[in-house]
């Protein structure tokens, strides 16, 4: 069965080093060859294919490049699950996890002059529990930004969504509502504070236009230096191996 045109096609899967990916086939009218991509943090993999490419195809394509897949995972940090004494970054800061069986709940604190997150309960839920006070943390954080920026502006934003995105880190809707990717609380704060002002000057330009730009610097003055780290460190915080935080 040959791909539509302008379809693109989810729910399949491909198996690269014992892992099962989620695989995206998109086709493009204007692609001249089928690209392999892997999506931030070696979550999922696209194939981008021209127009009237069959899945047979995709196959046999993958099998090709299947080294090279395998290299390039190989080399992604992260991998492996979360454990006890492992640190991710919270604000920009390294925390150590530290796993104490029992009721509690999930904490920043500081042990012995070094910075952790206290995780209780069960240590198989130890990645969705960081999951989930890190999502909870972003909220605050992000809202407190949001509503500041907002009112420098005089604008009103709409509902504020969090959830794991790949493919971006925020987003503004035509109707005001702003969605972020809560790994964006692992960043350092001038990051999450120009994320934050990037999609609230979407309220008044919806586009990435030189008045956007003077907006969103306007805003958060280190505008450009905060992208940047963006751009070389979001694939990072990407594949730190979390679990899928409870529903929004």
């Amino acid at each position: 069965m040959l791909l539509s045109r302008r379809r693109e096609r989810s729910g399949q899967c491909h198996e690269v080093l014992g892992r099962v990916l989620p695989l995206r086939i998109v086709e493009d009218r204007r692609a001249r060859r089928l690209i392999l991509r892997i999506e931030p943090g070696g979550r999922a993999l696209r194939v981008t294919v021209p127009p009237g490419i069959g899945e047979a195809e995709v196959d046999r394509f993958l099998a090709r490049h299947r080294d090279w897949l395998e290299s390039r995972l190989q080399r992604l940090p992260g991998h492996a699950r979360l454990e006890p004494g492992m640190k991710i970054p919270l604000r920009g800061v390294p925390h150590r996890i530290v796993h104490r069986p029992g009721r509690g709940l999930t904490r920043a604190a500081q042990e012995d002059g070094e910075p952790v997150i206290v995780v209780h309960g069960d240590a198989a839920h130890l990645g969705r529990r960081i999951a989930d006070f890190l999502k909870h943390e972003a909220r605050a954080e992000l809202s407190a930004r949001v509503s500041r920026h907002a009112a420098g502006i005089g604008a009103r934003p709409g509902r504020i969504t969090l959830r794991d995105t790949t493919s971006r880190w925020g987003s503004c809707s035509s109707s005001g509502a702003l969605s972020f990717s809560w790994r964006i609380i692992m960043a350092p704060p001038a990051v999450i504070d120009y994320l934050a002002a990037h999609e609230v000057a979407h309220l008044r330009e919806m586009n990435h236009g030189p008045a956007f730009w003077q907006l969103c610097r306007q805003l958060a003055p280190r505008s450009d230096e905060c992208r940047d780290w963006l751009r070389r460190n979001g694939a990072s915080l990407q594949a730190i191996p979390l679990a899928r935080p409870d529903a929004d």
